[in-house]
């Protein structure tokens, strides 16, 4: 979707501090030492007084390798944990412990680990002033254990998701409660084979679920990073509608961290936030597709979002300038997980720029200097190479002309790759020019017959499900996966969108999508 501008107001602040630690090795003579740096990704505030936050936490270990660790702080605001990730959280009192799970517990000497929460604070939001690592008082040394180790919290039950808010366009009420357990297992690995995404087994996978916007804009807008919350029990909500897909779009210069985008939504701040999502719905069962929605470039003609040179709109092509670093970063992040899928550009519309479609696809696939555009524009060929050049294996997808919703040269232009790792995307909406059935069998058909392909948005802008219940038909019957544009509480028939709060009650749009997928999904 192209026209997302909604500008947001959020109460936020960057907090970075860096801590060291000793470690208390398995033997006596072991030598031991870690540093801890615990960054407030996002702050916001829910009412006078009160609000929550989401924290970030990087160990590393300076000692002899670790089989396990347990980190542990104490809040000197009396703040909650609602919901962490990539650890077992527990807190009793101000104390909350930290403990490894079964991938993350070996921490050679010089490694790290990434892991954090959500939480709530009332009055102020300080930041913990003492760490210890497995009972050891954190003073920023590498040294042999003493005989009597500093005691850490006591281990207590783990805390459970409760309500936990992120600023959105319009007030709106997150789960207070978890609306189901996230399904059992991580999302599976993927890969293409012939015109089908498979798992490790060999099972075909078909991706079906929701976008979730938020990403492409708050952060360019100086209004946080996200829109709404983004928490455990937000994504189980999802699973009671079968989501097994989420689409999670991505702003080119708050991955980079440009001098547009303000350093509390940038850089790494923005990074952290965004694997932590990835993470939690990896961890929930769910397939995240990552993906570059909005791009710096100066754009004016026809169809242009915008006449900003930043990020604020969507732009006709991927930039040479920054696109090709956007994407080794976010391989770089993601390579070694093939659960997560790279989708390269929201919305191509080379061909409005250029004059026609012969010279639109030259400039979707090779890029340079193409008629029309003032920048100069990274092809597809081209971010394909710099993600490959990561060594990352992950599914590539990519899109037509029109906003994508034209894919009649793409398998003449589609891109070499060296993993043969690349599936197409569509987006339908009831206002695209490809919009029926029959332009969906002359130009869809044919490439769903020769690789994977999804419809990454569908939606309609009327409130009602009449137009994507005929195309969920006609994807259904082919394989072809779909996911509704989109899991944000916005006015569905100017969005549009799925849902009216995060707790996942439906718009009339929204219903007949969760319809469906109760009936096609897992």
């Amino acid at each position: 979707m192209r026209y997302r501008t909604t500008t947001l107001t959020v109460a936020g602040g960057l907090l970075l501090a860096a801590v060291g630690a000793v470690v208390l090795p398995t033997t006596a003579q072991a030598a031991a030492g870690c540093q801890v740096t615990y960054t407030i990704a996002n702050e916001w505030t829910n009412s006078p007084g009160q609000g929550g936050f989401t924290a970030n936490v990087t160990i590393k270990n300076l000692g002899d390798a670790l089989s396990s660790w347990n980190l542990g702080f104490t809040f000197p605001g009396g703040q909650q944990v609602t919901q962490g990730w990539s650890a077992t959280w527990s807190q009793s009192g101000a104390n909350v412990t930290a403990a490894s799970m079964s991938y993350n517990g070996s921490l050679g000497t010089g490694a790290s680990t990434d892991i954090g929460f959500n939480g709530n604070w009332t009055g102020s939001n300080p930041k913990p002033t003492t760490f210890t690592l497995n009972g050891v008082t954190c003073n920023g040394t590498t040294t042999s254990p003493s005989a009597s180790p500093s005691r850490s919290a006591s281990p207590s039950p783990s805390v459970s998701p409760s309500k936990s808010t992120s600023p959105s366009a319009s007030p709106s009420t997150s789960p207070s409660t978890s609306p189901s357990s996230p399904p059992p297992g991580s999302a599976p690995k993927l890969k293409v084979s012939g015109n089908k995404l498979v798992t490790s087994t060999g099972a075909t996978y078909r991706l079906l679920g929701v976008n979730r916007s938020g990403g492409e804009f708050a952060c360019i807008q100086g209004n946080g990073i996200w829109d709404g919350p983004m928490d455990q029990a937000s994504i189980n909500a999802m699973r009671t509608w079968k989501v097994r897909t989420v689409r999670v779009p991505l702003n080119e210069e708050c991955w980079l961290g440009t001098s547009n985008v303000q350093a509390a939504y940038g850089g790494t701040n923005y990074q952290n936030a965004v694997k932590s999502y990835v993470n939690l719905l990896i961890s929930s069962g769910i397939t995240p597709i990552v993906e570059m929605h909005w791009n710096y470039g100066q754009y004016t003609g026809p169809s242009a979002g915008c006449s900003d040179v930043k990020a604020t709109c969507q732009k006709p092509m991927p930039d040479a300038q920054y696109a090709p670093s956007f994407w080794t970063g976010v391989a770089n992040a993601f390579k070694g997980n093939d659960a997560v899928i790279f989708d390269l550009f929201n919305e191509p519309y080379p061909e409005r720029a250029t004059g026609s479609a012969a010279t639109g696809w030259a400039c979707w696939r090779d890029g340079g200097t193409c008629s029309g555009i003032s920048y100069q524009v990274a092809g597809f060929q081209s971010l394909v190479n710099a993600v490959r050049a990561t060594g990352a294996t992950n599914v590539i997808m990519i899109g037509g002309l029109a906003y994508a919703n034209d894919l009649t040269q793409w398998l003449q232009y589609k891109p070499t790759d060296s993993q043969n790792n690349i599936a197409a995307f569509a987006h339908i909406y009831n206002f695209n020019t490809c919009s029926n059935t029959s332009c969906y069998d002359s130009q869809l058909a044919p490439v769903a017959q020769q690789v994977p392909l999804s419809l990454t948005e569908i939606g309609e802008n009327d409130c009602a499900h009449g137009f994507v219940d005929t195309l969920m038909n006609w994807a259904d019957g082919r394989g072809v996966g779909y996911l509704g544009w989109t899991w944000n509480t916005w006015n569905c028939s100017t969005g549009p969108s799925l849902i009216s709060d995060y707790n996942g009650t439906p718009t009339a749009f929204g219903q007949g999508v969760k319809d469906r997928l109760a009936t096609v999904s897992s």
